[in-house]
């Protein structure tokens, strides 16, 4: 997706070949189903987002909204995830003791997240998002392509909301709060990166993601469906 923001440190160049590498990993590993960022444009978080014109939330609340949309997402994710796989399809990997256990956490972090920022949106006046359907390919058919997953979808998860906090500048006690999940996500990207293997601080400072660049990665996750076309998107219908 793609967040209106500033290139903090001009790292416009290193976020768009990053992001372009992620989502060839997932597609390339995680078979995921196509359509989805079509699907995506659809939910009320990120409607209007998805052209290089928009720029600006409408207020805190859609930015919140944008962050719930993304935390449903993962929270899904692991919840089912980890149930369908079960612990024993990581211990049977030479993983540390306890990894089960702390993707475990994770997923109760996550989940957290979605209670708390419902419970926020709902206080100032406005209506949170649902969790939508998904569909996360071959993600839950392997440790090790479900553990890659979950890397990508984290470390989107940090670019996101370091692409967001400019529009709550003023709203300093819903930064502040929204800073605490991204330290926390934070901490889930890097430990997943140990896991996969990859540096888990690549860089002294972390890229911020357009709601472009979030949606062409987070987009592919969710299922079509006629509800999530997106508004006055008239495609013609096949002929018979």
């Amino acid at each position: 997706m793609e967040l209106a923001h500033d290139r903090i440190l001009n790292t416009a160049t290193a976020v768009g070949s990053r992001s372009a590498s992620r989502r060839g990993l997932l597609r390339g590993t995680a078979a995921i189903a196509g359509g989805g960022a079509l699907a995506l444009a659809g939910v009320p978080a990120f409607r209007g987002l998805t052209s290089a014109a928009a720029q600006e939330f409408d207020g805190p609340v859609d930015v919140l909204n944008f962050a719930l949309t993304l935390e449903h997402l993962e929270s899904a994710f692991y919840r089912d995830g980890l149930a369908s796989l079960g612990a024993e399809a990581f211990t049977a990997l030479d993983f540390q003791p306890g990894v089960f256990d702390y993707l475990s956490e994770i997923s109760a972090n996550e989940a957290t997240h979605v209670e708390t920022l419902t419970a926020v949106i709902s206080d100032l006046g406005g209506e949170p998002v649902e969790e939508q359907a998904y569909d996360f390919g071959d993600a839950f058919t392997d440790a090790e392509v479900f553990l890659t997953t979950a890397a990508a979808l984290e470390n989107t998860g940090v670019e996101a909301y370091t692409g967001a906090a400019q529009f709550l500048i003023e709203e300093d006690e819903l930064l502040t709060a929204a800073l605490t999940i991204h330290g926390v996500e934070a901490r889930h990207a890097a430990y997943l990166n140990i896991l996969t293997g990859e540096d888990p601080f690549p860089e002294s400072f972390n890229p911020a993601a357009t709601p472009e660049e979030v949606l062409e990665i987070a987009g592919q996750f969710f299922a079509d469906n006629a509800d999530a076309t997106p508004e006055g998107d008239d495609e013609a219908t096949p002929d018979a």
